[in-house]
């Protein structure tokens, strides 16, 4: 994994290279394809913000690329593991691997579509509504360099993230259930699934080795292990866009910016919640890795030494916890929200989690570079 903090030695280098056409002007061709237009890549130094102010639109184009991202990952999950169909297109499907994510709840097929074509809808607003201001849109497809599932059912496309070799930061578990702790105070918290934390591991069907010895009733212990870290990985990418966009909605100036920020964020929260309640559903169990050697246990999360609020599978609910003061009376709200530094904080730990695995220098330095304008934004 490429240093996401090198490469590129100051800003007016990093923005030479945006003029490359990775940014372009008003209705740029959209990550998804669904939209598409013809005007010039950059002309000048700086991106266009049109009748948005500078502020505004950076913060907007962090959120296009965020959501591109998401799209991305999502319709890799999608199609080995959702439904396909007109709404979410591409793959056709993995019988085995969507059994084993149906241990964790049986309609999970169907929630993998449904959050998929919402990160779907979202890049493609966002993108459209940047393009009808006369502002710089976001397109990645650039970057579309890394390999695909080689699973029957996924599609042999260039991706813009790598799910085979995932780190997962499963402490937003134990962060949601804390009462006397909030990481924008510096809080830190135990994590849920300790070895999912290190090593790199597979959340899809690398190829249809990974799906040998299950069956249509029961899959091998294997392939749960790759059900179980897709579902805990669902919780933390939909937990990071839940607290991104009350973080940034402190920054933007517009009312209608605000509104926009302000109506996609809570649907965010709606992913974030129904993944917390499938995670609690991963069978516990023990698996070897066949091709990295890496071990993964999942335990029961009810019982000794996890156990007690920190790890009760069936809460789902934010706990009340420290807000703005510790003096103040603890209250339930979405964590963290701090503003400062929150564009550049969740491009670190996405790349952290190994999603990016496999990148460019360039695609570092550009993310980098959205990051650093949306949290230069002042209201």
């Amino acid at each position: 994994m490429q240093n996401f903090t090198g490469g590129l030695n100051n800003r007016k280098d990093r923005r030479k290279f945006l003029k490359n056409g990775i940014i372009a002007a008003g209705a740029a061709t959209m990550g998804t394809g669904l939209l598409a237009g013809g005007l010039p890549a950059l002309a000048q130094e700086d991106e266009k913000s049109g009748r948005l102010t500078r502020g505004d639109a950076a913060i907007l184009r962090f959120l296009a690329a965020a959501e591109i991202l998401e799209t991305d990952l999502w319709q890799q999950y999608n199609e080995l593991g959702g439904i396909q169909d007109s709404e979410v297109p591409g793959g056709s499907g993995s019988s085995l691997y969507t059994t084993a994510l149906k241990v964790l709840d049986a309609d999970m097929d169907q929630y993998i579509h449904d959050n998929t074509e919402d990160e779907l809808t979202h890049e493609v607003f966002i993108n459209a509504y940047l393009a009808s201001r006369g502002a710089d849109t976001v397109d990645l497809d650039h970057f579309r360099t890394l390999p695909s599932s080689n699973a029957t059912g996924a599609q042999q496309i260039g991706r813009l993230t790598n799910l085979m070799e995932l780190t997962v930061d499963t402490s937003w578990w134990t962060r949601y259930r804390s009462r006397a702790k909030n990481p924008d105070f510096g809080d830190t918290f135990l994590q849920a699934i300790p070895t999912l934390a290190v090593g790199k591991h597979t959340a899809i069907p690398r190829t249809d080795d990974d799906l040998a010895g299950s069956t249509l009733d029961t899959p091998s212990d294997h392939l749960q292990a790759i059900a179980n870290t897709a579902g805990f990985h669902f919780g933390s990418i939909e937990q990071g866009g839940t607290s991104l966009y009350p973080s940034l909605a402190q920054r933007v100036t517009s009312v209608e910016v605000l509104r926009i920020v302000l109506s996609i964020g809570p649907t965010e929260a709606m992913h974030f919640q129904t993944w917390h309640d499938k995670a609690g559903n991963a069978p516990p169990l023990t698996d070897v890795d066949p091709v990295t050697g890496t071990e993964v246990t999942f335990p029961d999360l009810n019982s000794s030494p996890f156990g007690g609020e920190d790890f009760q599978t069936n809460l789902i609910m934010p706990e009340p916890t420290v807000f703005l003061s510790r003096d103040l009376p603890a209250c339930s709200i979405v964590r963290p929200t701090s503003t400062k530094g929150a564009a550049m904080g969740a491009a670190r730990a996405l790349t952290a989690s190994g999603l990016f695995r496999g990148q460019s220098q360039e695609f570092f330095e550009f993310l980098r570079d959205l990051a650093e304008d949306a949290d230069e934004a002042r209201p």
